[in-house]
């Protein structure tokens, strides 16, 4: 189904758990390694769904955790789309956090990532761009010029940095 433009939505990826005491350190909270790795995993397939071939993570740009999560709480991870670049995809992944006996959910985490789509010798291929289809995804889509443009900062930032630390390495 390979298009020029998809709505958000088409790339929208969901997935519920719970969390059990395994998850969580010693504060009785989840470990964000654990956060870090479905976070990866629900955006690649965000990522794949668009792109409709291999996707690997490029960045995780920002990670935020907003409320600590807690054993026994439902956790979803949402994932979709919010930009689409040449080769590049801009993930926006969301993390909701539910009391099962409350029935009360916030936001516990919000992250934004990149991807690459690649064919099956690892070069870089075309995406498709993508587009908006209601008030939430707009203002995502009209903000990600300024997440993009922080990332190219940061990107050379790090490259700077890798420079400085290789001519003292010499």
């Amino acid at each position: 189904m390979t298009v020029n433009k998809k709505p958000m939505s088409f790339s929208k990826s969901i997935k519920s758990t719970q969390v059990f005491p395994e998850h969580t350190n010693h504060l009785n909270t989840m470990f964000g390694g654990k956060i870090l790795a479905n976070i990866d995993e629900i955006a690649s397939i965000a990522a794949m769904k668009h792109a409709e071939t291999d996707c690997v993570t490029a960045s995780i740009d920002s990670v935020n955790f907003l409320k600590p999560i807690r054993a026994g709480e439902i956790v979803t991870y949402e994932a979709y789309i919010s930009h689409a670049g040449t080769s590049s995809l801009e993930v926006c992944v969301q993390i909701k956090v539910d009391n099962p006996y409350t029935h009360k959910s916030d936001l516990a985490v919000l992250s934004f990532l990149t991807f690459v789509a690649v064919d099956e010798s690892g070069e870089k291929v075309d995406v498709p761009k993508v587009y908006p289809t209601n008030q939430h995804e707009e203002w995502l889509f009209k903000t990600a010029e300024d997440r993009i443009q922080k990332r190219q900062d940061q990107r050379l930032k790090s490259k700077e940095t890798i420079e400085f630390l290789k001519s003292i390495e010499e």
